[in-house]
């Protein structure tokens, strides 16, 4: 359990409100381990142990309770993993315990991540009914063979069935799809688009596959894997047919209709709070003085004994003072519309001279705007993200 003493101390910062907080709930099981993923999920062998992590989700939540007394949670996030694994009772149950432990906003948002290889007829409704009212459905492609090499457990005709019933179960939901797949080729991911616009979703997010350290992938990498000229040929449709169909890019990989955000990402692109309870969860939390980042146990067996006995976190560090500009940069400049300069004080309890250089020189370089009020990346700075955030680096 936390020190609450030690984190309600003086600090160099001052925070004069808290902002929006945010629940992130982790369920660590998939059908099997995808060789791109570096998430903390895996493999299941045998039966989900839904009781008893649900169980040291519950400790873990009530353990954390002192952090957050008296705030309201904005928006809920299931992710995994492989979420829609727990049946509709099991998330039926967890939510009941957060409702019962935590005061949620009206209209709270509440996310679950769904794989098409996990799907059964309306077992999505019976998470409408446990009380979700978001789907993001991990779809990846619609293409067999793709799906094949991503080492996906589902095929299309299973990932359009799954994106069907979520559409006739939810008002809201989310297909995932990737590109610069192994050996894809313009026209293929042509195809693929157009075959998930074609199930006018109201939110889609698109994901370049990339080879992340410790993974399969990166130890056995694909052959055939597009260049970055083929791959920005393939953003450049991505932006083009989604604002054909009326998905606006409100993020550097989300397209939404109006009214469909994903209200719980969009809190942390803007440096909100939020707890993260389940394996390896993340979470950060803002105090008066302080703002601090907490990890909970990997192992899933590991997370449920500590949570268990009342301390299910493996490591909580301060943000540095000097580390927080690019902390909230690297979020904000994420987003189209970008951020209000006043809130990057009322989030950091920084100076906006702290930033003013960055700003300044990425202005020079044509990858920011701003006004009075406001700083937004451009489209070359969309484009060339890592080297406008790279700007704000301690």
């Amino acid at each position: 359990m936390a020190d609450l003493a030690h984190l309600m101390r003086p600090g160099t910062l001052s925070l004069a409100a808290m902002p929006p907080l945010s629940l992130y709930v982790h369920l660590p099981w998939c059908l099997k381990k995808c060789p791109y993923c570096d998430f903390n999920s895996h493999e299941l062998r045998g039966e989900v142990a839904q009781q008893r992590y649900l169980d040291a989700l519950r400790a873990d939540l009530e353990a954390s309770l002192p952090l957050v007394w008296g705030r309201r949670v904005q928006t809920i996030f299931i992710g995994g993993g492989t979420p829609s694994l727990f049946d509709p009772d099991a998330i039926d149950r967890l939510l009941g315990d957060i409702r019962a432990r935590l005061p949620l906003e009206a209209g709270c948002e509440i996310t679950l991540e769904a794989n098409p290889g996990t799907f059964e007829r309306e077992r999505f409704r019976g998470y409408r009914a446990a009380g979700v009212t978001r789907l993001s459905v991990g779809v990846q492609s619609f293409d067999d063979a793709k799906l094949a090499a991503l080492g996906r457990v589902h095929d299309s005709a299973q990932a359009r069935a799954a994106v069907e019933e979520a559409r006739s179960a939810f008002d809201t939901f989310n297909i995932d799809l990737m590109y610069a797949l192994p050996g894809q080729t313009l026209a293929e991911f042509e195809a693929d688009l157009g075959a998930a616009l074609a199930l006018k979703p109201p939110h889609l997010s698109i994901y370049h596959l990339t080879l992340e350290p410790n993974t399969l992938f990166a130890k056995f990498p694909p052959k055939n894997l597009p260049d970055d000229d083929s791959a920005y040929d393939m953003l450049d449709l991505i932006v083009a047919r989604t604002a054909e169909v009326g998905l606006r890019r409100y993020e550097v990989s989300a397209f939404a209709q109006a009214g469909h955000r994903c209200e719980h990402n969009l809190n942390y692109w803007q440096f909100g709070d939020y707890l993260g309870i389940g394996a390896g969860a993340h979470g950060k939390l803002s105090f008066a003085h302080r703002v601090i980042r907490q990890t909970r146990y990997r192992d899933p067996a590991s997370y449920m004994d500590h949570a268990l006995r009342g301390n299910a976190i493996a490591s909580e560090d301060e943000v540095p003072r000097a580390q927080l500009p690019f902390e909230y940069m690297l979020n904000a400049l994420r987003l189209t519309e970008g951020f209000e300069l006043a809130r990057y004080t009322e989030r950091t309890g920084l100076s906006i001279a702290t930033i003013q250089q960055g700003l300044e020189r990425a202005e020079r370089d044509g990858l920011l705007a701003r006004d009075l009020a406001r700083a937004w990346p451009t489209s070359r700075g969309l484009d060339f993200l890592s080297d406008l955030q790279g700007l704000f680096l301690p």
